[in-house]
This record gives structure tokens, sequence and C-alpha cells, in this order.
């Protein structure tokens, strides 16, 4: 049987367009037949908007309304990148990189999951019969009452909302995650909230949730060691080639930076 081998690429730490271009970049590598995963961090922190976004849902009141911004390829709500590890997976077209029995979102949350649970951090998947104390978030608490029939919280964060196969701990999301597909390949990126941020003040990270210190790294090395675990794939560390780091900066100058694509909607 042929090795199913994942390009693995370094931890870095970028701003908003350098993030956002090195993802799409990747995703030009997987139409081309190039696997890859990568662990990522923010500087200075950011706010995303989802792709469908209208971009004045950022302004206002509210403590992220003044920081940097970038709009990502994916859905999704707002997310304000700061006291987290982001990961991003690209992967090509059809078998055996991609499956419908098996699909990307649950499955690379359950790798997350998994790899929380080697530093004591149980998490829980949400469905719409999560019967767990939900805080913080989109659902109103109220006991007794099924999630599906409680009201919404109107907030256009991301991590205020939950979803099918959020990731929850003790009542509050912690991991989330988005897709976009072009041509058949796969883009996946999706955040891991270790603190609480000072521009989201309402949202708990691990630490609050759990007294537990997660480093960003050792967090990001545990998931890949239990990627591979779970996929039987080998993760082949490798660099950008200069081809792809001089698009990432025609992409991200281009793009990422610009008011067409941050302020389109």
């Amino acid at each position: 049987m042929e090795e199913i081998t994942c390009r693995l690429l370094p931890f870095a730490v970028a701003d908003g367009p350098l993030n956002m271009a090195s993802d799409e970049v990747m995703l030009h590598a997987a139409l081309d037949g190039t696997a890859s995963l990568r662990f990522y961090g923010w500087s200075p922190p950011t706010l995303s908007l989802g792709y469908f976004q209208p971009e004045p849902v950022r302004l206002g009141d509210s403590p992220f309304s003044a920081l940097p911004f970038v709009r990502r390829p994916s859905g999704g709500g707002t997310l304000v990148h700061d006291q987290e590890v982001t990961y991003a997976v690209a992967l090509p077209p059809g078998a055996p990189w991609q499956s419908r029995a098996t699909p990307w979102l649950p499955r690379m949350h359950a790798v997350i999951a998994a790899a929380l649970r080697e530093f004591g951090i149980l998490t829980e998947v949400f469905d719409l019969s999560f019967s767990g104390c939900l805080r913080g978030g989109a659902l109103d608490t109220s006991a007794g009452v099924p999630p599906r029939d409680r009201p919404l919280i109107e907030s256009p964060l991301c991590f205020q909302h939950f979803t099918p196969n959020d990731l929850i701990l003790n009542g509050a999301k912690i991991v989330g995650s988005a897709q976009r597909k072009h041509r058949g390949a796969l883009l996946q990126h999706g955040a891991i909230l270790l603190r609480r941020s000072t521009h989201t003040p309402g949202l708990p990270g691990v630490f609050e949730l759990t007294g537990r210190t997660l480093k960003e790294q050792e967090l990001a090395k545990t998931i890949r060691d239990e990627f591979t675990r779970q996929t039987s794939w080998v993760l082949a560390s490798a660099e950008w080639t200069g081809a792809e780091i001089e698009r990432i900066k025609l992409i991200a100058d281009t793009k990422y930076c610009s008011d067409a694509w941050n302020q389109k909607r």
C-alpha cells in the first residue's frame, strides 16, 4: 500500500493578511496534489470576518472594534485571534484525502479532543441533543429547555454561537472550525481558545475553565502526534517553497490587505 504523506509546515506567528494568504497558498498546493498541515499564532491580535459577514458587524462599542481585521476565505462568524492556537489543513480532491463517510470537520475535532485529553482536559461535542449547561454563548441556558428550543442571543462572534461538532468545555465553546472548498480541494482552519482575551472578556479559554496553562507549540505537537495516530498518515516536516513564499506575500498585499476584499460586504 502506498504511504500517505502530508506536509507539516513550521509553526509561525504572523499578522492577519499573511496568515490568510498562507492558508490560501496551502489550498493552491492541495489543488496540485500536496496535502499540508500547519499551526500558527497571530500578532498583533486580529479580528477576522467570515467570508459572508458584512464588514460593519465589527464596529460599535465592543472591545474588539478597534482591532485590525481581515476577511477569511471561509465562512462562519467573527473571530478575535489572540490567546489561541490556530490550525489549518489543506487536502487534495478525492480519495484518500477526503471521504463523505468521514467529514473533516468532526474528524479534526476528534483529533483535537484526543490531544486535549492528553493534558487531562475533557471536552464534549456539541449537537442539537446536547444536554450540558452552556454559558457565554448564543443559546440561552434556561434550565430544562432543549438547545434547539432556546432563543438566540445577538452576537457576531463565532465562539458565542454553538454549532454541530464544536468542542465544549465546562459549558463554553473552545474549538470551532470553518471550511472552504475550491475545485474539490479542501481548506479547513480553526481556533483553540487557550485563555480569555481582553478583547473578548465574555469568552473563557482553557485556562479559565480548568486552571491549566497550555503552551502553544506543546499543544500543536500533541495534536500533530494524535493526527498521525488517527490517520496513519506520515507528517513530513517541510518548509514553504520559494515560489510559495513569494505568492504568500503577493496575495497578502494585493488581497488580504485591500479594502476591496476586507470591506466587500
